[in-house]
């Protein structure tokens, strides 16, 4: 059986081995589904020169399944929040870990944390994609969500001037599509043929044509 914590046990692990650099620790607890079973989750906010240590140091409490690095822009700052759970699948035992990373606008940039967990390089392409943090040493930098064409520069996410501009939304339909990428591929499905729904008259018919035929077959 393996060895759990509570969450304050998790706050004060962290706490313990990089001291102030952890800060703004909370527990918070909500019930889910129907039977409200509690979600117990721990939140501290950790600086981005630490970010592997802090992912590294929670696989040595139990290897944590990520969900997602989702990302706010705050002003200044952008925020991002690495949704983690440890204990995952253990009855009563998971907790989920967020991690709170500020990035200043001015150096947007985030060390990768591929190498504790190679699949977060999806969700951190999208970061660079969506609200322009640069992954350093990413070992994919390609777009995931924007095409190609997408202008560089402009962060869907991003609520300032980078962002998505008023033109680009209102007048989007005036564009239309570019003239020099294919059409997308349109596979046409043909309906089947609805069974004929027959109306009362034509049951008596039908009804009367069989009488007349089973005495037929009688004369014969």
């Amino acid at each position: 059986m393996r060895a759990t914590m509570n969450p304050q046990q998790v706050i004060d692990h962290f706490t313990a081995t990089f001291g102030d650099k952890i800060s703004d620790t909370r527990i918070t607890e909500r019930g889910e589904g129907v039977k409200k079973i509690p979600q117990r989750s721990v939140w501290m906010r950790v600086p981005r020169e630490i970010i592997v240590d802090a992912v590294k140091e929670l696989t040595t409490i139990d290897y944590p399944h990520l969900g997602v690095i989702s990302a706010v822009d705050t002003g200044d700052l952008i925020e991002l929040l690495y949704h983690m759970q440890i204990f995952f699948g253990g009855k009563h035992e998971e907790i989920n870990i967020i991690f709170t990373v500020p990035v200043p606008k001015s150096d947007p940039h985030v060390p990768t944390i591929t190498g504790v967990i190679p699949g977060a390089v999806y969700t951190e392409r999208e970061k660079q994609d969506m609200i322009g943090v640069m992954i350093d040493g990413i070992p994919d930098s390609r777009r995931i969500f924007l095409p190609a064409d997408f202008p560089q520069g402009i962060f869907p996410w991003r609520k300032d001037e980078t962002g998505i501009p008023d033109t680009m939304v209102k007048e989007l339909w005036r564009v239309g599509r570019p003239e020099d990428r294919p059409s997308p591929a349109v596979k046409v499905v043909e309906k089947p043929e609805k069974p004929a729904i027959p109306t009362p008259d034509s049951s008596v018919a039908d009804t009367d044509k069989m009488g007349e035929q089973t005495a037929g077959d009688k004369n014969e």
